[in-house]
This record gives structure tokens, sequence and C-alpha cells, in this order.
């Protein structure tokens, strides 16, 4: 576990985000965007789950190097969770037909979901 402090930022494997984004991307390769031969079923927002790390909290927050150029976050927790909390971090990728929207973190501690927040 990463001891995640304000200046510190844990990471999600790389690897895992790039295989999640080609998946995403397989329905639509060779198909033209601009013509319309994609049916109301092809359209939307997908979410697909990328990886998932353990972090400790500190400060009662999390942080959290992003990818797709998003940066560094840190998340806040709630108060009455103690500083040194195992906390487990996902990471899923949002995209619009194969097209990278940007990224959800979800946060969960001993199996509950505490926090959720989606970055464009």
């Amino acid at each position: 576990m990463a001891n995640e402090t304000s200046d510190e930022y844990a990471e999600f494997d790389e690897q895992a985000v790039t295989a999640t984004l080609e998946a995403s991307r397989q329905p639509f390769e060779g198909r033209n965007l601009q013509e319309a031969d994609f049916s109301a079923v092809d359209g939307g927002e997908l979410e697909l789950r990328a990886s998932c790390i353990s972090v400790t909290s500190g400060n009662h927050r999390v942080c959290l190097k992003l990818p797709l150029g998003i940066g560094n976050v840190c998340l806040p927790l709630p108060f009455d969770l103690p500083n040194g909390t195992a906390v487990r971090a996902c990471l899923s990728t949002r995209t619009k037909w194969g097209i990278p929207t940007g990224v959800c973190v979800k946060l969960y501690v001993a199996g509950e979901q505490i926090a959720s927040k989606c970055f464009p």
C-alpha cells in the first residue's frame, strides 16, 4: 500500500488503462463516425473499469495521479475514517463512440463504496 500524504500521488496501472481504452474502441474500428451506420444502441457513454489500487488515507483524503492528462487530484474522505485507513481506489474509463471522454474514481473501505467522482 502506498502511503498517501499531500505530496504523494498513487498511480493506476497505465497498461490496464490502455487496454481498457482499446476495448472501448474495438466496436467502432473501421467504422466512419460521420456516416449514419450506427444504431441508437451504439451511442451513449461507456464506462469500463480499468484498474484498482490499494492506498492509505492521510489528512482525510486520498491523492491519485489520473491518466488522460487529467493530472493529480485529492479526493476527500468522510471524517469518521481515521488517517491511515486502507482504501481501495478503482478507476474506470469513460468513452463515447470509442473516444475517451474522461475517467471515474470510486473509493471503497471494507468493501463499501464511500466516495465517487468523475472527471471529464
